[in-house]
């Protein structure tokens, strides 16, 4: 979970929502990313699915079966779909999101009984640690003491 909020660092740098996430295979992180939305502009570069991308990538295969996902927010209803497809078994999650989480806050989507894959959840390592950090964000931001970034891609 350390790699996760690594990660997130680097988004709360980057003026984006400090989200990270980090896969592990075989005792080892294969995969690291943080959010990039307001970079990017696209709402689909959540931590979590840039590092499922990134996995699949490594190990040729959208079905990481063998592998852990750590992110340090409840992800979301889309995320949480993308690790549902993914076929992850065992997902770390430091705190939970009470506005928008899917795991257990809002929606238990990760552990229903009506899809064809249910993972194991691990709540709570490093949860003051981010929570903090994501606290700090918006105060920040709601002070005008970040900047959000943005890409410099022509549309």
């Amino acid at each position: 979970m350390q790699e996760a909020l690594n990660e997130a660092k680097k988004a709360y740098d980057l003026g984006e929502v400090p989200i990270g996430a980090v896969i592990v295979h075989d005792d080892k992180i294969i995969a690291k990313a943080h959010n990039l939305t307001e970079r990017e502009q696209n709402p689909l570069f959540h931590a979590e699915l840039l590092v499922i991308q990134e996995a699949s990538a490594k190990l040729k295969s959208r079905r990481l079966h063998d592998c852990s996902l750590y992110v340090t927010l409840e992800p979301c209803s889309m995320c949480a779909g993308a690790i549902i497809l993914a076929r992850i078994p065992n997902v770390y999650i430091a705190c939970k999101d009470a506005k928008s989480g899917a795991v257990t806050s809002l929606y238990e989507l990760l552990t229903d009984t009506r899809l064809n894959h249910r993972c194991m959840i691990h709540f709570g390592t490093l949860e003051l640690e981010c929570s903090s950090l994501i606290q700090s964000f918006f105060r920040d931001l709601r002070k005008g003491d970040i900047i959000k970034t943005q890409s410099t891609k022509i549309s």
